[in-house]
């Protein structure tokens, strides 16, 4: 159950009530993509690092090891020794960007492994047992993430199939749900809204997958080559068409730049790869910027990533140390980048609410994005 606690203009604070402990939201969702975060990040690190809920993708557990050995293995919590939330989802955007031969039917999509190359079908009763099996808390729908590139003709048809996707993905979470067998029978549902950048689309079918009462609304098929001008435009049109009272989930977005801005329409769930991607590569956020710790600028300092971070990273080492063990190719270096990032996403979103609860979010995103952007 979703709680509004408060709003700030469009900003909203809410509270998510699930089996596996309650979601303060606005909530950044750290990827763990086949069960781990990428980095070497335990899920002993994540609670260190303040994560609520860690995402995992059920076309990859799917590929491997298998969701039916996940099951047998108690779920994705106790396989991941994890006992806050997990969101899961489809495989659908996988299918659709993975995949290098795939033929998509009424019934669902019939594509390659990127792994081995063997055929697999998915379809939405496929995604919902696979989730099922891995009992993730939150489930997402099934649905075809179309190239922003497509035409407007494709797009119609494409959103029209999604939203009977998600009318047999609801109906099958039902019947899962209430098998004696089920380990979460208590799994949520969240649909999704597509559409490309056609505002009418976009706005015709929120209203349509609204009327199935779902646990939750995300917006997908967005930052994926679009401009932050459109994303945001498409924002304005579409959220306003979601129900306030229930977690609108803006998918695979982003930069904290992007965050600031999309809590700004309403916007209360997110997910991105960046942190754990760009601390991969060195790169990491502080409140004045990004830096990149390959620089030779950082040989001999001996200041952490940022100045009063509690982060792992920033607690013991210097940037010095961090840059010596990225040049040596440590995995060390990569990790302790990673726990830099996600702690500050993590950290941010506690900032945000705090700011949404004292009626501050504007002059709290102001001076945010001031500092993020170096200035």
């Amino acid at each position: 159950m979703y709680e509004l606690l408060k709003k700030d203009g469009k900003a909203k604070r809410g509270r998510l009530h699930t089996v596996h402990g309650t979601i303060e939201t606005p909530v950044f969702m750290n990827v763990g993509t086949a069960a781990a975060i990428k980095g070497a990040v335990s899920t002993d690190d994540l609670r260190q690092i303040k994560t609520q809920v860690e995402l995992s993708n059920t076309y990859h557990l799917h590929v491997r090891p298998g969701d039916e050995i996940v099951k047998k293995l108690g779920g994705l919590h106790r396989f991941m020794n994890w006992d806050r939330p997990i969101l899961t989802d489809s495989g659908g955007f996988q299918v659709f960007s993975l995949a290098s031969l795939r033929k998509i039917k009424e019934e669902g999509v019939h594509f390659n492994s990127h792994i081995d190359g063997r055929k697999i079908f998915m379809g939405p009763e496929e995604s919902m047992q696979i989730q099922s099996n891995l009992a993730s808390t939150i489930a997402m729908a099934f649905d075809e993430c179309p190239p922003s590139t497509a035409d407007r003709k494709y797009i119609g048809n494409s959103v029209d199939r999604t939203a009977r996707w998600l009318k047999r993905c609801k109906d099958e979470m039902a019947r899962l749900n209430s098998l004696p067998d089920t380990i979460n029978p208590h799994q949520l549902l969240f649909g999704i809204n597509q559409g490309g950048i056609y505002e009418d689309i976009r706005i015709e079918h929120a209203q349509k997958i609204t009327e199935l009462d779902l646990d939750g609304y995300a917006v997908g098929g967005l930052a994926v080559g679009e401009s932050h001008e459109e994303m945001y435009r498409i924002l304005d049109a579409v959220v306003p068409h979601l129900p306030e009272k229930k977690p609108t989930y803006l998918m695979g977005v982003g930069t904290p730049a992007n965050i600031l801005e999309a809590v700004d329409r309403g916007v209360d769930f997110f997910d991105c790869v960046y942190p754990s991607r760009n601390g991969r590569h060195g790169h990491v956020y502080t409140n004045h910027g990004k830096m990149n710790l390959f620089n030779a600028k950082y040989e001999l300092d001996e200041r952490p990533i940022e100045e009063g971070c509690g982060c792992p990273a920033c607690r013991s080492y210097s940037r010095a140390y961090i840059r010596h063990l990225l040049k040596a190719k440590e995995m060390l270096g990569m990790r302790l980048c990673v726990l830099h990032n996600l702690y500050f996403y993590n950290t941010m979103m506690e900032e945000i609410r705090d700011a949404i609860d004292a009626g501050e979010y504007q002059s709290y995103k102001k001076k945010k994005l001031e500092g993020l952007s170096g200035r």
